[in-house]
């Protein structure tokens, strides 16, 4: 690579780490680059230059020719002026040579100037001094190689030499490629170094290289192009600082963090880093999580006469009979196999365990585990949704008693995903605010005008399609997002409300609400500034809570009171699904319930038993015993209307009225029911 066929290319970081006064023009006569050096001797500031307060042909370099100084813009060769004399900004004349060369920034052919100043060589000779101290402290502290043009090893210090192995005799006219490994991730690395300093840029990154002995050793490599005026073409100094020993260390640190230090198993950290790395290479594996059943009742029991740890013998024989697989414990007494073997070779593992059992003392330890499969790709994709099918799975198992390993089924794994999809959608949902209000009338079972509206959240997404309350609301709960859904309910039930009101029309709008939310001690502050801001009146809102919510409420002081405070605003509150919880009714004494609403599947029962139709007889008269409004869920016949008229009841809900719907048909059907 000769000066002929290509040019420097130069950079600011370069021009500025001169030891002289250097500055680049580019053909049209203006400053590119001006360093420090050029400011402090010459006094111009780039900003000179630049605002065209100062013309360099006119003032530092009018003492040369016309001729002199368009052969300089036009040189495709290094030129040298000697006893040129410089004209400061200071209008004082200094003595100097000047050396330019053609060079490449920017893309754009311009000329370096560098000045070697005649007079001032005391203070450069300073400078020197300092440049040299700063390079005898680099070759002293770093291995050092310089590399010609061709790629060609021409020098290297004692500190290279030391820790490469290699002989100046050995290493010189050695190329630059084979102080690496011979492999192809190593080849691309050299190859973009090589590219990087050959076009001017200095490369910069951790490397492995290999002594003469063929032995690894990893370097923090800085690669830097430099240009030779006598040789006239690039020279490349690799500067090189050992960084072996510190890798060791990273790696002996990425052990201990990833590794289970009582089984030397992995541990769920670098499981889930293994795990993605087999489902980004497309590879087919089986999920096994295992669990020890009632491991602490049997650590317990038998801790005193084992003389061997319990999870200690345990891994022994699972590392026996998965040999080959990987494995990790996550935590105490469960397990995660990762193996290709099918499920009647996993299953066996029962078997083993039964025939290899852990003794204490002379006794054998019963122990049983609950495990569940699972298949990558085919039934979990990911991380997340392997370990949500096998805790599901161990579930499914201990509630069948335990002691077995079985994979979910193909329904049961659509759900989970759907589940998972669900999650990520609804962030989304509220984010777009595509979640919808609808509402459902609840008439006066005797005069049949609608006395209220029950809010109930919809939501069609544009991927999953329709997602029913029953699905939606407990995944709801169990990510968190229940009350930034119970918020905008809230808010837009309020709204409507307000609006209804102002047309004149005498209607209350119910909100269903869970503990979750009321378990925020600014749950009522956060309602009661909604009326606020919405200005809607308390006494248009009903709150209707589960008798699950009031079975737990009535043990949580701070949920009565946040319940009796709504309740002084003039808020109502429901009581829904009567007759599903437990026995228990201490909660009708505790909180401000006014109107029992008793659930739909006791009313589709009603119209197929006497006992039925006793039972919900005495639910009634239980309510109206309490002076509380009874109102039925459910009703989708004429004649379950008329008996539930018969017992007393006071308000229905249900197809029969009309399903969920927006709220300009609750307007219609309120005008129709008042005509």
């Amino acid at each position: 690579m000769s000066q002929e066929n290509v040019k420097m290319v130069m950079d600011e970081k370069m021009v500025n780490m001169s030891p002289f006064p250097t500055f680049v023009l580019n053909q049209s006569n203006e400053v590119l680059i001006w360093n420090d050096l050029s400011k402090s001797y010459f006094g111009y500031g780039v900003e000179d230059f630049l605002n065209k307060t100062a013309d360099i042909k006119n003032g530092l370099l009018s003492s040369l020719s016309t001729d002199a100084y368009e052969n300089i813009l036009a040189s495709k060769e290094p030129l040298r002026f000697e006893n040129v004399r410089l004209l400061t900004k200071a209008d004082t004349l200094i003595e100097t040579t000047i050396f330019t060369s053609p060079i490449t920034y920017n893309n754009e052919p311009s000329i370096l100037v560098t000045c070697i100043l005649d007079e001032s060589y005391a203070r450069m000779d300073d400078s020197t001094k300092k440049l040299q101290d700063l390079i005898n402290g680099l070759y002293s502290s770093y291995m050092v190689v310089t590399v010609d043009a061709e790629g060609l090893i021409t020098n290297c210090n004692p500190n290279f030499l030391s820790i490469s192995h290699w002989t100046p005799k050995r290493v010189l006219g050695k190329t630059f490629w084979q102080l690496f490994p011979d492999n192809e991730n190593s080849k691309k690395v050299t190859d973009s170094i090589w590219k990087t300093i050959n076009s001017g840029h200095i490369w910069e990154g951790e490397v492995e290289k290999i002594t003469k002995d063929g032995l690894p050793y990893w370097v923090y490599l800085t690669a830097i192009p430099t240009y030779s005026p006598t040789t006239q073409d690039y020279e490349f100094v690799l500067f090189e600082k050992d960084t072996t020993n510190e890798r060791k260390m990273k790696h002996q640190l990425e052990k201990i963090a990833y590794i289970d230090p009582e089984t030397g198993l992995m541990n769920s950290h670098r499981l889930e880093q293994v795990v993605n790395e087999m489902i980004e290479e497309r590879r087919h594996f089986s999920f096994v999580y295992i669990s020890i059943d009632k491991f602490y009742t049997i650590k317990e029991l038998h801790s005193s006469k084992m003389e061997d740890n319990l999870i200690t013998e345990f891994t022994k024989r699972l590392k026996i009979y998965f040999q080959d697989s990987e494995m990790a414990r996550v935590n105490e007494h469960e397990f995660v196999v990762i193996t290709p073997l099918g499920e009647w070779f996993t299953q066996g593992f029962l078997t083993y365990l039964k025939q290899n059992p852990i003794y204490a003392g002379n006794v054998a330890v019963p122990i049983s585990i609950s495990g569940g499969i699972t298949r990558s790709p085919q039934d979990q994709s990911t991380f997340p949704h392997l370990m949500k099918a096998s805790i599901a799975t161990i579930a499914n198992v201990r509630e069948a008693g335990g002691d077995n390993i079985v994979s979910l089924s193909n329904a049961t794994h659509k759900a989970i995903n759907r589940k998972s999809i669900i999650e990520k959608r609804l962030l989304l949902a509220l984010d777009q605010q595509n979640l919808k209000v609808f509402y459902q009338p609840q008439v006066d079972i005797h005069t049949g005008k609608i006395l209220a509206v029950e809010a109930l959240v919809r939501w069609e997404d544009d991927q999953i399609g329709v997602v029913k309350p029953e699905e939606l609301i407990p995944i709801a709960e169990e990510t968190g997002l229940i009350n930034n859904i119970g918020t905008f309910v809230i808010e837009e039930a309020c709204k409507q409300a307000v609006k209804w009101h102002k047309e004149g029309l005498d209607l209350k709008v119910t909100i269903n609400l869970s503990v979750r939310e009321f378990r925020d001690k600014n749950m009522a502050k956060s309602i009661l500034t909604t009326l606020e801001n919405t200005q809607c009146p308390a006494k248009l809102i009903q709150i209707e809570i589960t008798e699950k919510f009031a079975l737990e409420a009535e043990a949580e002081t701070s949920i009565i009171k946040q319940m009796r405070q709504l309740e002084e605003e003039g808020i109502v509150f429901i009581l829904d699904d009567f007759g599903t919880g437990y026995a228990s009714f201490r909660y009708m004494q505790l909180l401000p319930i006014e109107t029992l609403k008793i659930d739909q599947t006791f009313i589709q029962s009603l119209l197929q038993s006497e006992k039925a139709q006793r039972l919900i007889h005495g639910m009634v008269q239980f309510g109206k015993s309490m002076n509380l409004t009874v109102l039925a869920e459910g009703v989708e016949t004429k004649e379950q209307q008329q008996l539930l008229q018969e017992y007393g009841c006071d308000a229905i809900q249900g197809y029969l009225i009309s399903k969920p719907v927006a709220e300009d048909v609750i307007t219609k059907l309120m005008v129709s029911s008042v005509n």
